[in-house]
Formats: C-alpha cells, structure tokens, sequence
C-alpha cells in the first residue's frame, strides 16, 4: 500500500447543505422546533405513564420504551447537526462519529423490535383479554422491553464494528447530516460485500421479521373485532390499538419510501428525506398517542387539576 492509502482519519466532514446556507438557518429553526417537539412530548408521555397509576398498564410501559428511544435516538445527533448548520466547517471526531453512528443505528433496530412487541400485546389485549394480566405481566413486560433493546444494541455493535474497520484512505467527506452508516460505507476504499451481507441479513431479522409479526397481530385483531356483535365494542376495541397503528404506518411507510423510491437526481433531496425520517417521525409519536387516546388525555387533566389544588 502507499502512503496515502495509510492515511489515517482522525475526524470527518459532514456535508450537509453547505451549498444552501440559506436554506440550512431555514432548516435550523425548524429542526430546533422540531427537536423541543420531541423533548417535551416523549418527556411528557413518560412522565404521565410514571404519575397516572391508570396508566401502569404494559400499554403505557412500552410507550415508554418508544418514547425514550425517540428521546435518545435523535438526541445522538439533532444538536451536533443544529451546531453545523450554523457553522462554516462541520466537523465531527472518528470516536464521535463511531458513536454516532452506533447510537442512531441501535435504537432505529429497538424501535422495530418495540413496535412488533406493541402489536403483539395489543393482540393479546384484544384477541384473549381474559388472560390478558396473566400473560403480560409485568416480569414478561421487562424481558419483552429488554429483548428490544438487546436486539438493537447487538446488530447496531457488529453492524459498527464492521464500519470502522474499513480502510477510507484518507477520504473522510460525509454527504449527510450525521454519521449514517451507509453514508459512512461509501467513503471505504476496499470491498465491502461482507459489510452489505451483515446488513442485508439484518434487514430481514429486525425489520422485515417484525413488520411480518405486525401484519400477522393485526390481522387476528381485526378477525377478532369483525366478530364482535356490538358496533360500540368494535368502535372500542380498534380505538386501543388505532394510536400504535398510525405510528406503525407513518414509520415502517417513510423507511419503505426511503429504500424503494428511486435516487433522486439532486442527492440533497435524499438527505431530507432521511433527515425527515430519522426526526418528524419521532415528533409524530408523542402527538398521535396524544391525540388519540382517551387516558392520556384524562391523564393530562388529572395531572394539570391535581396541580392546582
């Protein structure tokens, strides 16, 4: 090998839009917006789940879970990213971006796990509710938690791992936001078919695995609420599960739009996109399970009255 092939890289430069600064201070305060959406929401959920003993219930445990994952997820990378796109020179260290990376990448495969585990409680609340407490109580609860984060932290580790001991040769120029694994493969200058085998066998175990057992839970849930004589037991039976179904549709439809749809001639339109799927769809969870569930919402009143008095 020659010298430059030995360059060592000791930091990288995250590309961003720097041809668009404008449009980055544009980008700013919606993403700073964006970002204290997501704080005060998941923060809110969790600390309504702690205070409500209504909502102690696996339901609300996993809820969480998610929430504390959008929390930590786009936390490893929102305010760095906030940072560059005021800054002429963006820059991130190789142990942060190798941080970064791990981070984004784990808790994106916990929330996958989660979401399928969500579905499947949902099943058993809907589909055998007399058992329901006997089967998710709350030691099954904790290891179904567990095992989503267990997932996650394993593929994200070998998944980075793998990353980092490519060679780049000295070419260390990110055009992304943040250190996104992909982003960061396509700077290695040797072969990285083992890199895309890994990865394409963890495509189909932590996301395609859980989008079947999502697709198989709603299915006898709806087998099971069409067999309901009572029209108001058919309307109550979807309302607890409508909420996790819209922030299944909204996450599982921007990852498939993401890797299906066809790149775009201007690579900046593919940054946003993942920028709006790595961010918005965190800001959405809190909103919808908001929005759509009644015991929030009297959790929220029970909490603001009982300050009151």
């Amino acid at each position: 090998m020659n010298g430059e092939n030995k360059t060592v890289v000791l930091e990288f430069i995250l590309l961003g839009l720097s041809k668009h600064h404008n449009f980055e201070i544009v980008l700013f305060v919606l993403c700073l917006g964006i970002y204290l959406v997501i704080l005060v929401g998941n923060s809110s959920l969790i600390l309504l789940s702690i205070l409500d003993s209504n909502l102690h219930t696996p339901m609300y445990f996993f809820l969480s879970n998610l929430s504390f994952v959008d929390i930590v997820g786009t936390s490893s990378f929102v305010p760095l990213m906030l940072v560059n796109f005021l800054s002429v020179r963006k820059t991130i260290s190789f142990s942060g971006c190798a941080l970064q990376m791990y981070l984004t990448h784990a808790l994106g495969t916990t929330e996958c796990v989660l979401l399928a585990i969500m579905a499947y409680d949902r099943y058993v609340a809907i589909c055998n509710p007399l058992r329901y407490t006997i089967i998710m109580n709350m030691r099954v609860c904790v290891q179904l938690a567990a095992l989503s984060w267990i997932v996650g932290s394993i593929n994200s580790l070998l998944q980075t791992i793998l990353a980092l001991r490519l060679s780049f040769c000295g070419n260390n120029i990110i055009d992304h936001f943040f250190c996104e694994i992909l982003a960061v493969l396509k700077l290695a200058c040797v072969d990285i078919s083992l890199n895309a085998f890994v990865m394409m066998v963890a495509v189909v175990l932590v996301t395609l695995t859980p989008v079947l057992l999502i697709f198989i839970s709603y299915v006898f849930i709806l087998a099971t609420i069409l067999r309901l004589n009572s029209a108001e037991g058919r309307k109550k039976a979807f309302s607890t599960c409508s909420a996790h179904l819209t922030v299944v549709i909204i996450f599982y439809g921007t990852i498939l739009f993401m890797y299906s749809k066809p790149k775009a001639k201007d690579p900046d339109s593919d940054k946003l996109i993942a920028l709006f799927y790595s961010a918005v769809t965190s800001m959405l969870n809190p909103i919808i399970y908001s929005l759509r569930n009644k015991e929030v919402k009297a959790a929220v009143r029970k909490v603001i009255f009982s300050g009151k008095t």
